[in-house]
């Protein structure tokens, strides 16, 4: 949902301009049986920048609010954070063949309806929290087979992705795995930076860490970096995060 709201909103920007930053709000959960209506309003249209809220609607209702911002490509200062040493995506195993040896429906789709291959350091968080009990990690990921050349098409697969394990430094923090029973997670509302250029088909570095948890809900933030260490987008997320007694 919030990928394909990107790229209404990005079918309405003027040529040239792409997706630089984006906030988000889940308003209703969504029904994967209903299709969802997308409607964009047209903000604003200025000599760089361009402004455009999406909201996405089923059985009537919003069920998400986004505003986004386009820009056209420009130069400027250069600094950017630095990626932590990681072990090579190559050397962490594929999650998806462990995922495929559990017979319940959640561990099946996630190990073959996913459109992303991730790869967690130092382990996943499934069905338990192995080592440290820290708020941070880090996460490989890359999409699937070979995306077309369509840098709007590539932020939205990252938006899509970038939501998928950014709660998971809370848990680990507490050493609460997925499959607790009773554990109920979801997306609040979502941010997301891009910075430079990048292919979500190559192998990111999704580096995330999580500075509070209080009253039901927690905060995450990442950074997202090409294989070769260079920073290419930032999110921030707050969500539900309630553990049974």
């Amino acid at each position: 949902m919030l990928a394909q709201s990107l790229i209404a909103a990005s079918r309405t920007a003027p040529e040239g301009r792409l997706v630089h930053s984006m906030h988000a709000y889940f308003l209703r959960p969504g029904d994967l049986d209903v299709p969802i209506t997308f409607a964009v309003d047209r903000i604003h249209d200025g000599r760089s920048f361009s402004t455009r809220r999406t909201q996405a609607h089923q059985h009537g209702l919003p069920i998400l609010s986004m505003i986004a911002s386009f820009q056209v490509e420009d130069e400027g200062v250069e600094h950017a954070a630095t990626m932590p040493e990681l072990p090579a995506p190559e050397d962490l195993p594929d999650e998806r063949l462990a995922l495929a040896e559990i017979a319940h429906p959640l561990a099946q789709y996630w190990a073959q309806g996913r459109p992303f291959d991730m790869r967690h350091a130092p382990s996943p968080i499934y069905l338990t929290v192995e080592g440290d009990r820290v708020a941070h990690q880090a996460v490989w990921l890359r999409a699937l087979g070979t995306l077309p050349d369509d840098p709007a098409l590539h932020r939205a697969a990252l938006a899509y992705a970038s939501d998928y394990t950014i709660l998971e430094p809370i848990w680990r923090r507490h050493g609460v795995a997925w499959a607790t029973p009773g554990l109920k997670s979801a997306s609040l509302d979502h941010a997301m930076w891009w910075h430079r250029p990048f292919r979500a088909d190559d192998w990111l570095a999704y580096v995330q860490e999580s500075p509070s948890a209080s009253g039901g809900r927690g905060l995450s933030l990442g950074r997202i970096f090409t294989r070769d260490g260079v920073l290419v987008a930032s999110v921030a997320q707050e969500g539900m995060v309630r553990v049974p007694h």
